[in-house]
């Protein structure tokens, strides 16, 4: 069973930097002229699955209604609830939790934010939104629009880094990167 999956992160939003998370902000004018200028010569897709935040969903709808393809919203794919630190930027951490930011940069495995969603399982809840995907799907190609973390976690997956590494892995706004899904979830990069 093999699913090729395109993943695209979310463009830039009203509430710029630091960490979001379930923070349901919407794309700028900038963030949906930047997807759609990443979309302009990809696909084609049989399915495009988006988290069900607005900064991924509004334009998962609007692309699938050009496109004629269906739309699926999956609430695994949201972003890592970042608990106590939503809607905060590092550098503000940096005055009163600079110990517990870098713990969570240099693992964030074994650093789970105040009252936030531990990576693990978030990582559990994302790969198995993959394996759901790689069944549903077997054969097609989808395009898959989500978030930093969400795309960090795959690739990681994809490239075999070890989990320390996992903020390590770049993913700009509106970044398009190609995997190939065979069950159970062997993920690999092309």
């Amino acid at each position: 069973m093999t699913v090729h999956l395109s993943l695209l992160r979310h463009g830039a939003t009203e509430l710029a930097g630091g960490f979001r998370g379930s923070i349901d902000d919407a794309l700028t004018a900038e963030g949906w002229a930047q997807l759609r200028n990443a979309v302009a010569d990809a696909g084609p897709w049989d399915v495009i699955v988006s988290s069900p935040l607005q900064r991924c969903a509004a334009f998962a709808r609007e692309l699938a209604a050009q496109r004629g393809v269906p739309v699926v919203l999956d609430a695994d794919l949201r972003e890592l609830h970042f608990g106590a630190w939503e809607g905060q930027t590092a550098l503000a951490l940096m005055a009163d939790q600079e110990a517990e930011l870098g713990l969570f940069w240099n693992d964030p495995y074994a650093f789970t934010p105040p009252a936030g969603e531990p990576v693990l399982a978030f990582a559990q809840r994302v790969l198995a939104a993959i394996e759901r995907l790689a069944t549903a799907y077997e054969g097609q190609r989808v395009l898959v629009i989500s978030h930093g973390g969400v795309m960090r976690l795959l690739l990681a997956q994809a490239r075999g880094l070890p989990r320390e590494q996992l903020l390590q892995v770049e993913v700009a706004h509106a970044s398009l990167h190609r995997l190939k899904v065979q069950a159970p979830c062997l993920l690999t990069e092309v």
